[in-house]
């Protein structure tokens, strides 16, 4: 199964694809979508173009997408909300299915703590998918959400406990959401 990712923002928006084989995950690409800065309008149909070449490029079977966060400025909540909608615009109108998870969500099933630091998620993320270096934030961010949809179908429980995760390239198991081996 192909799971692609989206961290959304209105000037960089994040994604990631990874591929799950059983407890496998493989890692296929990321990167960021940065919007010109130009009207609002503009930068939503950036996002949705760029969203839409990623889909077609890679042909996902499922979506995961971060769910919006009330920020301390509601302009900039709504300004985020709208860079969601145009993502999951572009996600749907190709007919995929698309599963939401808060940040909390995506660092516990990453990290294992929902308190995470953004560099904890990034380092994990590397990890996680035997990758050479750091990701950036942005695209960190949307591969973690991609784990976490592929860590939901085996439920939150089982991850936390005892279900280990094979990387492309070596291996990691995971207990109580510690790297431990």
């Amino acid at each position: 199964m192909i799971i692609l990712g989206v961290d959304p923002g209105l000037r960089v928006t994040g994604f990631g694809v990874i591929e799950q084989h059983g407890n496998r995950l493989v890692y296929v690409t990321s990167g960021v979508i940065r919007t010109p800065v130009l009207a609002l309008p503009d930068r939503i149909k950036a996002i949705f173009e760029g969203l839409s070449e990623v889909i077609a490029l890679h042909r996902p079977d499922q979506c995961a997408i971060e769910k919006v966060f009330v920020n301390v400025n509601p302009q900039s909540t709504l300004l985020l909300g709208q860079a969601r909608g145009a993502a999951i615009a572009a996600l749907v109108q190709q007919g995929l299915p698309v599963s939401e998870y808060t940040a909390l969500q995506t660092k516990q099933a990453t990290v294992g703590r929902g308190k995470a630091d953004k560099s904890q998620v990034q380092e994990m993320v590397k990890r996680l998918l035997a990758l050479p270096g750091l990701p950036g934030t942005d695209a960190s961010d949307a591969l973690a959400c991609a784990i976490c949809h592929a860590h939901s179908s085996h439920g939150f429980a089982s991850l936390a406990s005892h279900s280990p995760v094979i990387a492309k390239g070596g291996s990691l198991r995971m207990r109580r959401g510690r790297v431990i081996g």
